[in-house]
């Protein structure tokens, strides 16, 4: 699995994120050319060598009407634009890119734009982004995006963020750090403060953050292919970049439990039902298996598959349901295919599609409740609603090529 992690240990910034995805970039420059000839208004972009602590890496710069944006740490101080969510989506829906990248930057900017109407207690429509309203932060949003699509990443992972510490001057005042925009942007995101001085992760790196990253934690075991720095304009005493990282990842591995318990003196109509209830409860699975047991007895080995947070849930329901006196626990690793269910119209109906892929495997499947519905609807075996709509697809795949 491709999997792309990104270092968060001097924070997030637009711009930084920006520069450290182009240096995974097969062709860094002429992503840069691309990205001016998309004719974002005043806007001019600049890929730099830049070194902290010895590290080189990239700093992006970017211009507006011939002026460099502001630094990291001080993204809020001569801010003055006010920009409204609907002058952002006009900007950004007028650009000659892809669905994709137009609908994930007006996404990351309606973000902005809530997180700001929380902290001001306004609804998104009278929002003005004093702070992130810039055209230079329309740049580092729109560049992120580009080199998300085009790095096609599987899945993304980032560490704990540092947000830094101390005060920032914004339109409104001086306010603690991480900004209170920020701060809402980090909720339930593992953060932490330290002794550098100054915001490190500014509203844009967090909200560009929160709509990317769908895991927070350690970096993952992983084959890294390529790595990739984006420098900040100040200087610390740790290097102020952001680091990524590209390479691939084994497929998922579970920790699973198996609840076992022997029984011999419960009725098939009671198991049956015991068994249902733990499935519905959100079992993984549960089978029976038979058994002999002392004396000599026939019996049923009852096994329920469940996740680990999950399991005293479901101690509970086995003694509760059966007639047992203990249960065995089991730990087991599993091996999994990535899952996935979509929605898909048919000649007959509307079907769902269960998606399964992984180690070279992939498989689709139709729902057999949508068919079996179907069937029932139409007065068809399932073997002829299956035919159907498979035929159907041949046929519609013929007709595009």
């Amino acid at each position: 699995m491709k999997t792309l992690y990104i270092e968060c240990s001097m924070g997030a910034a637009g711009d930084m994120l920006m520069a450290a995805l182009s240096e995974l970039h097969p062709e860094p420059e002429d992503f840069v050319k691309r990205f001016n000839a998309l004719g974002i208004p005043g806007i001019r972009l600049q890929r730099e060598d830049a070194v902290k602590c010895g590290i080189t890496g990239t700093h992006m710069k970017v211009t507006v009407d011939g002026k460099e944006e502001e630094s990291q740490d001080e993204v809020h101080s001569h801010s003055h634009h006010h920009t409204g969510m609907a002058d952002m989506e006009h900007i950004l829906s007028h650009l000659p890119v892809s669905d994709k990248v137009r609908n994930d930057a007006i996404a990351v900017y309606r973000l902005i734009a809530e997180a700001e109407g929380h902290v001001h207690g306004k609804p998104v429509e009278q929002i003005h982004f004093h702070e992130v309203g810039t055209m230079d932060a329309v740049a580092d949003v729109v560049g992120v995006c580009l080199l998300m699509e085009e790095l096609a990443p599987d899945s993304i992972v980032a560490s704990p963020v540092h947000v830094g510490s101390g005060h920032v001057h914004c339109a409104h005042g001086i306010l603690p750090v991480p900004a209170p925009a920020a701060a809402y942007l980090l909720q339930d995101i593992p953060i932490y403060g330290g002794s550098i001085q100054g915001e490190l992760c500014t509203p844009t790196g967090a909200a560009l953050l929160r709509y990317f990253v769908k895991e927070f934690g350690e970096m993952p075991v992983m084959k890294v292919k390529k790595t990739g720095y984006g420098m900040g304009k100040r200087d610390y005493v740790m290097a102020n970049c952001v680091r990524v990282m590209l390479g691939e990842q084994e497929e998922a591995m579970d920790v699973i439990v198996e609840l076992c318990c022997n029984l011999d003196d419960m009725t098939p109509e009671e198991i049956g039902f015991a068994t249902t209830l733990f499935m519905k409860a959100g079992a993984l699975d549960v089978y029976t298996s038979s058994v002999q047991m002392k004396k000599n007895r026939p019996g049923i080995l009852l096994t329920c598959m469940c996740r680990n947070e999950d399991k005293e849930k479901f101690l509970q329901l086995m003694f509760q349901h059966t007639t047992t006196l203990g249960v065995r626990e089991y730990t087991c690793r599993r091996y999994g295919l990535k899952r996935e269910t979509e929605r898909r119209q048919t000649v007959l109906g509307e079907v769902h599609v269960k998606k399964t892929e992984g180690y070279g495997v992939l498989r689709e499947k139709l729902e057999y409740d949508d068919l079996a519905e179907l069937a029932r609807e139409k007065g068809l075996s399932l073997r002829e609603i299956k035919h159907i709509i498979l035929q159907q697809e041949k046929t519609d795949k013929k007709q595009k090529k």
